[in-house]
């Protein structure tokens, strides 16, 4: 019988680590540990990191929602959690149930969900499957494809990440800031991924991006857009003017989710994909706001 080998990033490769004292935490997911920090008390906020980040990516998060119970995991293959050495091994069902699994172990309610990249397209398939556990969601840079055929530009990503040698990591978080990373951040990055075989993860991602309606995720996502729809709890839709792939997809949230209107339509400046690194304080306070009702439009 076929046995998938699973591998752990050396807790030494986050020695170097500064500005990242958050205490390790673990669930266990068939057989897998997958990684989480849990820091202060108070409501839930869930934040889910993509492609080809970690936890790491809401670091600046913490210290603005202190007065929340602030929740991040690493997606498996991804961060401190276990790596499958196996691109193919990866799918979208495949994180849908370990988030599930997360959410449940953890016995989460009551959930204030950010979400970005592929976390977007996973987090928000969850509230579509259960909706009930969720209080509120922040949409950043993210979509919810419908299996229509990809353009020239997202199927050169997707060969670029297949067939690189070793996929450049600090390269891609640095192309996808608009702002010159320092090296300690991209070395923190590189962390996760001594050599191609902690790689697979982050290799699979971009293949996995449905371009067919038959596709493992379109399901799922159509689910998301049909509870979104409907959606009549807060949500707040926060998209950086820098990014070269999905700026102007606010558009998109903004006519999906109704009560998305009811708050003040901010753009966050000068930041590119991962807004949450170039612009973490500032997202994090417009996240506090959202929480206490401050943002809210006159009507």
């Amino acid at each position: 019988m076929f046995t998938m080998e699973i591998i752990k990033t050396p807790a030494s490769r986050f020695d170097h680590i500064k500005d990242f004292p958050y205490t390790e935490n673990f669930v266990d997911y068939n057989g897998m540990q997958m990684h989480y920090i849990d820091e202060g008390a108070g409501e839930t906020i869930l934040a889910l990191h993509g492609e080809p980040s970690w936890s790491y990516l809401y670091r600046k998060f913490i210290p603005v929602l202190n007065n929340y119970r602030f929740i991040a995991p690493d997606l498996i293959g991804f961060g401190k959690s276990d790596k499958i050495v196996d691109w193919k091994a990866y799918s979208f069902s495949f994180h849908f149930d370990s988030l599930r699994n997360f959410i449940e172990k953890l016995d989460l309610k009551d959930i204030t969900m950010v979400v970005q990249d592929w976390g977007g397209m996973l987090g928000l398939s969850i509230l579509g499957a259960f909706p009930e556990k969720f209080k509120r969601v922040v949409v950043l840079n993210t979509f919810l494809p419908s299996g229509k055929p990809l353009n020239i530009f997202f199927k050169s990503w997707v060969a670029f990440a297949r067939y690189h040698p070793s996929l450049p990591v600090g390269l891609v978080m640095q192309m996808g800031t608009h702002q010159k990373l320092s090296k300690e951040v991209i070395a923190a990055y590189k962390a996760p991924f001594p050599d191609k075989r902690y790689k697979c993860g982050a290799i699979a991602f971009p293949s996995m991006v449905p371009s067919s309606p038959d596709q493992d995720g379109v399901q799922q996502m159509k689910k998301a857009r049909e509870i979104l729809s409907a959606w009549n709890k807060p949500a707040l839709v926060l998209f950086s003017d820098r990014d070269k792939i999905m700026s102007g997809l606010e558009n998109f949230f903004y006519k999906l989710i109704p009560t998305s209107n009811d708050q003040k339509k901010i753009i966050i400046n000068d930041a590119g994909h991962f807004l949450q690194e170039e612009k973490g304080e500032e997202i994090a306070a417009y996240i506090d706001q959202f929480m206490k009702g401050g943002l809210r439009v006159s009507k």
